[in-house]
């Protein structure tokens, strides 16, 4: 692909990620020209981020550069190269347990990359940026479903403390250079090219070469699983929405920015998915049971009433449904 400096493209940070490369694939469907960068790190099988890698490169409106984030020369540049319409900055440093071990990867991604990334933004002005948060950083809150004005004050992972970083800063860019700014606030995402280190698919990998599966607080969790189609459904929707200031006199905040959670306003209990994914494929788990682990909290659940009202969000997907499609390209894939 050829992209001339005055072209609008899209940008996607993390494009060989999950979310990423199935955010890319919607647009290229709609014939829009999209720019991935991605820096390849090896903290799952990179064979995977590859693979979805050259699924993309195979539409002539996709160009990639690898390019660590955390690199401001290298963002400088690409910033410098392309003009952006809107920027969908994906790329982070993921993962609950592995922040507890390796803090400093977040550090150099989520807080340094982020800062980079907005950096870029500032000076080229795209028409809207939008990046990804967590529900991790509603942390140790106990009530829910979990709304976008609830207090974040207490995350109980380094992980949600990068990402409700990452929601300060980019509100302060915001308001300072008047830059369209919305987060997304994800719960739970799995689907095919699903993350290897998400529960489903560890579930998955052990349920079909016969491993003993890790079940935590024994079973006692709930998650709001979303399909990842619903989720670039919600993402693309969003994109469009551009945000405005607020005219509500009770408002502190009148900076072009928005937060928003993107989930399947639904919990399902582990078990539950644990018994579905032994249908799909045919065999019985081994289960290990154990206590809870560090960092984790009991139940994710989102409330997206704001999102729906703003850009008509509704996801579609069953837990059945997205169970089955996910165990579907899993035997394809690894076959």
């Amino acid at each position: 692909m050829t992209v001339s400096g005055k072209c609008a493209c899209v940008l996607i940070t993390g494009v060989a990620g999950f979310i990423g490369y199935h955010v890319a694939k919607r647009l290229l469907r709609d014939s829009v020209p999209v720019i991935g960068i991605d820096n390849l790190n090896d903290y799952y099988d990179v064979s995977l981020k590859e693979a979805r890698l050259v699924d993309l490169k195979s539409d002539p409106n996709f160009c990639f550069e690898k390019i660590d984030i955390a690199n401001q020369p290298d963002v400088s540049r690409l910033f410098d190269q392309y003009s952006f319409g809107t920027v969908i900055h994906l790329a982070a440093q993921a993962g609950v347990r592995y922040s507890i071990t390796n803090p400093q990867a977040y550090v150099h991604s989520n807080l340094i990359g982020f800062v980079n990334i907005m950096e870029g933004v500032r000076k080229k002005k795209p028409a809207h940026m939008l990046f990804a948060s967590s529900s991790s950083v509603y942390g140790a809150n106990r009530k829910v479903p979990y709304a976008e004005t609830d207090r974040v004050d207490h995350p109980i992972n380094l992980y949600a403390a990068t990402k409700k970083s990452n929601e300060l800063i980019a509100h302060a860019y915001s308001h300072l250079y008047d830059i369209p700014v919305t987060g997304l606030r994800f719960f739970t995402v799995y689907g095919p090219y699903g993350r290897p280190d998400m529960a489903i698919s560890k579930f998955t990998e052990a349920i079909t070469k016969g491993k003993p599966i890790e079940v935590f607080n024994n079973g006692e969790l709930k998650r709001d699983f979303t399909y990842i189609d619903d989720i670039v459904n919600g993402i693309l929707r969003a994109m469009k929405a551009i945000p405005e200031p607020l005219d509500d006199p009770n408002e502190w905040s009148r900076a072009k920015y928005r937060i928003f959670n993107i989930g399947n306003n639904s919990p399902v209990t582990v078990m539950r998915v644990i018994s579905l994914l032994e249908e799909q494929i045919g065999k019985k788990a081994i289960l290990k049971m154990l206590p809870m682990q560090p960092g984790d909290v009991y139940v994710t659940y989102a409330d997206i009433s704001a999102l729906s009202d703003k850009v008509g969000y509704c996801p579609t997907t069953s837990i059945e449904e997205g169970i089955r499609q996910y165990v579907k390209w899993y035997k394809e894939f690894y076959r």
